[in-house]
């Protein structure tokens, strides 16, 4: 059974950085394509960043390009979402997700296995 466990939210100044981690267990990210998305309140659930299962390319969304980075470390079964010069607006729950896809794909239905979500409050 696939389990994923989100971790590293929570509150800090604009201009500042998080990283977040989604520990996997029953498997190897390296099977899947591995994306982050967000949702803040009110608003729909984004996609933020993937990468690619079958040729480890990334690929984020405008919104966040030259400042979120994805990684894996398999040897620990944890995909990383470095946060750098965050801002007000990318305030919201941050989930992991997995795709038996092979390329990167930003949109939510390409996904079927999701963590529970972990905060993220970017103050001005």
């Amino acid at each position: 059974e696939v389990h994923l466990v989100e971790s590293g939210g929570g509150l800090v100044q604009a201009g500042g950085s998080l990283r977040l981690s989604c520990q996997a267990s029953g498997f190897s990210f390296d099977e899947y394509t591995v994306a982050w998305f967000r949702q803040a309140p009110g608003k729909e659930r984004e996609g933020v960043i993937c990468l690619s299962r079958s040729d480890a390319s990334t690929r984020p969304a405008d919104s966040v390009k030259g400042r979120f980075t994805i990684s894996s470390d398999n040897a620990k079964h944890t995909v990383y979402l470095q946060m750098n010069s965050l801002k007000p607006e990318d305030t919201g729950v941050y989930y992991c997700a997995l795709s038996y896809g092979t390329w990167c794909d930003l949109r939510r239905e390409f996904y079927t296995s999701w963590g529970q979500g972990t905060q993220v409050t970017v103050s001005s």
